[in-house]
């Protein structure tokens, strides 16, 4: 092949001209790999040696009689300089060791593309193998050139990089004529890890208390994985035990153990050193949601479909208390103290109860019933011992039908909530849960990091309900569940509907 057939080869491939082109085996994407380092060796050699043909076709391109006559030879020269850049990044990129081919051909896999392909071993990032397949059909493309970069380290995909997006005031979360600048604070260098062993929706992620690399998740077939995101990113341990969904969990304080509630009617504590089940507490109804006491981690308050919240000591497993609201309790979490619980139930009200840190004692004292008229199961409620915002304590809440709300807690008057903002987002099918973003600054506003239907995840500023949207993040194929931070906030994990969960790292800032 003449340098000229090269040139032209490369300007193709790495313009994106082609659309879904060489998507018919995992061998062509090796082999379009090493085209483009053979590719990249003969441009530097011609650099050096002689000019360069499609340089100097560039520089003689031919300009219209009405229009600039360096207008069309410039603008053809960086586009070329450009796709050529790109080319030569891409060539750096790595995520779980497999380079941009490998994952552009993943996550243009088709929707049914397990039932197409022999059943492989389960892979962890980290290791060599993984679950990289190229699809039998041709999508288009899911990211310009200008997304890859490299960094320092690891080089890896950013998508903070590509075009951003607003919502509209509408509460959809379809692309918006007018656009945000993107907040420098939420942006991201790319991809840490991919975990893809699961098969089956991941409906509940958390990092560990006060830990940075320690990641676990429960998925819709009832198991529990356990990971860690250091620099070898792998799996620790496999807890299977429910025999149906995994509702909620949450780690002791001191990540020893992990307690999980499940569709399957029971409560079970896991040991993570030994990778065991050491209790299993049985119910009469669907256990939906279960925190740790923050002081006492002998307490353990467990919400279920029966309408019930029940504490439990988690040494003997027996009931402590009980008190009955007039739904099923979706969701909870504690404040700092652990002198309240607050509870989202099925029809919207959020629900804040007393307890007491010595004897486990439940008092009712608060509910806030909303105001709107459809009533939907509440899928997210976080505390905040302080915000920026309003300037104390608040709560966070996300329902089912998309609406997130923002409320000021006043602890004094035994968590007594008032609304002080709220977004409606496009109403969603699934149970998605939502997150505080880290603190930025003293003049920033409030974010949310959500999951949404069209496989991307959003950053939302509550202060700015017309144009809420300061980021997104794309790179899974089906719907996002669940998101979580880690103790550093430097990572975000993601989780979607076909079990895959993806690491974000974020970029470092000042």
């Amino acid at each position: 092949m003449d340098a000229e057939a090269e040139s032209a080869a490369a300007n193709q491939e790495c313009s994106g001209s082609s659309g879904g082109e060489g998507v018919k085996s995992t061998e062509n994407g090796n082999k379009e790999e090493q085209r483009e380092k053979g590719e990249t060796t003969t441009k530097k050699e011609d650099v050096g040696g002689r000019v360069d043909p499609e340089f100097f076709c560039c520089l003689l391109q031919p300009a219209n009689a009405d229009s600039d006559p360096y207008y069309a030879g410039i603008r053809r020269l960086l586009l070329y300089r450009k796709a050529e850049s790109g080319c030569v990044r891409r060539l750096d990129w790595r995520c779980n060791g497999k380079g941009y081919i490998h994952y552009r051909n993943y996550i243009r896999r088709p929707r049914n593309w397990e039932k197409s392909q022999v059943p492989s071993l389960l892979s962890t990032p980290g290791n060599s193998s993984g679950r990289w397949f190229r699809s039998s059909s041709s999508f288009s493309q899911l990211y310009d050139m200008e997304s890859l970069s490299s960094s320092r380290d690891v080089p890896s995909f950013n998508p903070s990089s590509a075009r951003r997006t607003s919502v509209s005031s509408g509460g959809s979360d379809i692309n918006h004529p007018r656009e945000r600048q993107p907040e420098p604070g939420y942006s991201f260098v790319g991809m840490h890890c991919i975990f893809d062993h699961s098969k089956a929706a991941v409906t509940v992620l958390k990092f560990g208390k006060r830990s940075s690399d320690l990641l676990a998740y429960g998925a819709s077939d009832g198991t529990l994985t356990v990971c860690t995101v250091s620099q070898s990113p792998s799996v620790l341990k496999q807890l299977n035990g429910h025999s149906k969904d995994v509702t909620d969990f949450d780690f002791s304080s001191n990540n020893q153990y992990i307690a999980s509630s499940s569709m399957d009617k029971t409560v079970r504590v896991w040991e993570l050193s030994k990778g065991t089940c050491i209790r299993v507490i049985y119910g009469v109804s669907q256990q939906l949601c279960i925190r740790f006491h923050p002081v006492n981690n002998n307490f353990l308050s467990v919400g279920n479909v029966n309408r019930e919240i029940t504490v439990f000591n988690f040494s003997t497993g027996r009931i402590i208390a009980k008190t009955v609201l007039k739904n099923e309790v979706t969701s909870m979490d504690h404040d700092h103290t652990g002198r309240l619980i607050f509870c989202g139930d099925q029809q919207g009200c959020i629900y804040s109860i007393g307890m007491d840190s010595r004897t486990g004692a439940l008092s009712r004292s608060h509910r806030y019933r909303s105001s709107s008229k459809s009533k939907s199961p509440v899928t997210t409620v976080q505390y905040r011992s302080f915000s920026l915002l309003a300037r104390g304590p608040v709560l966070l809440t996300c329902t089912q039908d998309g609406n997130l709300s923002f409320f000021r807690v006043a602890l004094e008057r035994k968590g007594y909530l008032t609304l002080h903002c709220s977004l409606k987002l496009a109403p969603r099918v699934h149970s998605m849960r939502a997150s505080f973003c880290p603190l930025l600054s003293l003049e920033q506003g409030e974010y949310i990091v959500a999951g949404s239907e069209d496989s991307n995840v959003y950053f939302y500023d509550l202060t700015k309900p017309n144009n809420p949207c300061v980021n997104k993040l794309q790179g899974h194929q089906f719907p996002v569940i669940g998101v979580a931070w880690n103790y550093g906030e430097n990572l975000l994990a993601s989780s979607d509907l076909h079990g895959v969960v993806i690491v974000w790292k974020r970029a470092k800032t000042g």
